[in-house]
């Protein structure tokens, strides 16, 4: 399985951090933010990951270069300007192939991946669209996005995480920015800056996207606060 790592943000909310530096390589306890995602992707036994980037979009490959110091080959797919999500995956999808892939927001942190071989084998069982993993809604974010069908669990998958994403429910939680994609989610999407949102509630209309809550460790690192907030974390656990 490849991987996709999301970094063609401009990060206007951690400026002026983000005025010299494209937000995934923001430092987090003395290293770039999207060190640790390379580094768990490398440890699950992922050896490819395409980046897109735009703002500052250089300063990833001459930082980061062809991933050889994790053991992983990067590909980069440079935006003259951010497509947005699906716009972003859309012009990466040659460097993608025709399999499912591994999607990750460049600007956010967690403790540890979840199941990506479950959910990979629940997304092929269900010829899904995709299955995407959400966490408790934050502070920033308390009217959540999506909710769970506690009533579609699939007790052959041996787990609870096989649940399908609803558009409407009383309960909603918010997207954790990871999941794993079907390519022809976007193949007929046009060229050109187009968001993920309103592509994920097509296909969660049509009964396509199943997902999980997560309860790991999760930080959506958009603002200076939240930056913090991380930093001294991690620097209390080490």
């Amino acid at each position: 399985m490849k991987a996709m790592i999301l970094a063609a943000g401009r990060g206007e909310r951690l400026r002026p951090i983000t005025d010299t530096l494209p937000k995934p390589l923001v430092a987090v306890n003395g290293k770039p933010l999207i060190e640790y995602h390379l580094e768990k992707l490398a440890a699950i036994g992922i050896k490819q990951v395409i980046i897109n980037h735009a703002w500052l979009g250089h300063l990833l490959p001459e930082t980061l270069g062809n991933g050889e110091r994790w053991g992983l080959s990067i590909q980069y797919s440079a935006e003259t300007e951010a497509l947005e999500t699906a716009g972003g995956i859309k012009q990466a999808l040659s460097l993608l192939g025709t399999e499912p892939f591994l999607l990750l927001n460049g600007d956010i942190f967690i403790d540890e991946l979840p199941d990506i071989a479950l959910a990979l084998r629940i997304l092929n069982q269900q010829q899904a669209d995709a299955y995407i993993w959400f966490v408790e809604n934050p502070a920033h974010h308390p009217q959540g996005d999506f909710s769970l069908d506690a009533n579609s669990h699939h007790t052959h998958f041996e787990t609870d995480s096989a649940s399908l994403v609803k558009l409407e429910g009383e309960l909603k939680f918010t997207y954790s920015g990871m999941g794993i994609y079907h390519p022809q989610m976007f193949a007929g999407l046009a060229e050109g800056s187009q968001p993920l949102g309103p592509l994920l509630r097509q296909s969660i209309a049509q009964e396509q996207i199943y997902g999980h809550c997560l309860s790991q460790y999760w930080c959506d690192v958009g603002t200076i606060a939240r930056l913090d907030a991380l930093n001294a974390r991690l620097k209390s656990l080490s």
